[in-house]
């Protein structure tokens, strides 16, 4: 999966030219982001295990924001149970934490691929800062938003909007986190989301909030690239 002519734009090329010459300015780790549209799930799990596999020190750090046709994906220690009845939606067994969630069009989804130890960033706190990105982009829309202790996730008035879920291989991060926009909310009602009987869930657009997922995406990912740029 590769939305341009290479890992590494012409800015982020000029940047290092920059750093090299003058070695005591200190080097934040790039970062490319993509915004690669609606993408098969089962495509896009393999393309970021084999960007992870493939990369090096030297390998700039992606986000990619995406959406996904209908599909559930079951974490690797995910109980089939939480699948109430079969349905005509896939189900794919995935590497990341957690259990089962549903992805579909109208929904994002943002995955860092990021060298957590290059970042010096460990993986409780890339799950902190996936959280505070949804929960300030919300508040931008005048929406509270919260974290629930052992729960993963972004939640509204004890309703689900961001599920999050994980992989580290290496010390290189893959998957991510999906934030709720504008979406068929139906086939949650098919699970038991991330694991727990009767969850209710939501998104942006039931809150009153009428934004399209590409503009959705768009505020992700500026929360995402400014929580990274304040660690680094």
């Amino acid at each position: 999966m590769r939305n341009g002519s290479g890992l590494v734009g012409t800015d982020a090329v000029a940047c290092a030219r920059i750093a090299a010459d003058q070695p005591h300015i200190a080097r934040r780790p790039a970062l490319v982001t993509r915004h690669l549209g609606l993408v098969a799930y089962d495509r896009a799990y393999g393309d970021m295990r084999g960007f992870t596999a493939a990369r090096t020190v030297a390998t700039p750090d992606e986000l990619w924001l995406l959406e996904h046709p209908a599909v559930y994906t079951l974490g690797q220690a995910g109980k089939s149970e939480h699948l109430l009845r079969a349905t005509p939606i896939p189900v794919q067994r995935v590497d990341r934490g957690g259990q089962i969630t549903y992805h579909g069009p109208g929904q994002v989804v943002a995955y860092p691929l990021l060298d957590l130890r290059r970042r010096g960033l460990a993986v409780r706190r890339l799950v902190r800062l996936l959280e505070q990105a949804v929960i300030d982009l919300l508040a931008g829309h005048g929406i509270a938003a919260e974290r629930r202790p052992g729960a993963p996730g972004v939640y509204v008035a004890g309703a689900k909007i961001a599920a999050l879920g994980l992989r580290v291989r290496g010390g290189c991060s893959y998957h991510g986190v999906a934030l709720n926009v504008a979406m068929d909310l139906a086939p949650f009602r098919d699970i038991d989301p991330c694991g727990y009987p009767g969850l209710a869930v939501t998104q942006l657009t039931d809150l009153g909030v009428g934004v399209s997922p590409a503009d959705a995406a768009a505020g992700l990912g500026a929360q995402i690239e400014r929580l990274l740029g304040a660690e680094a």
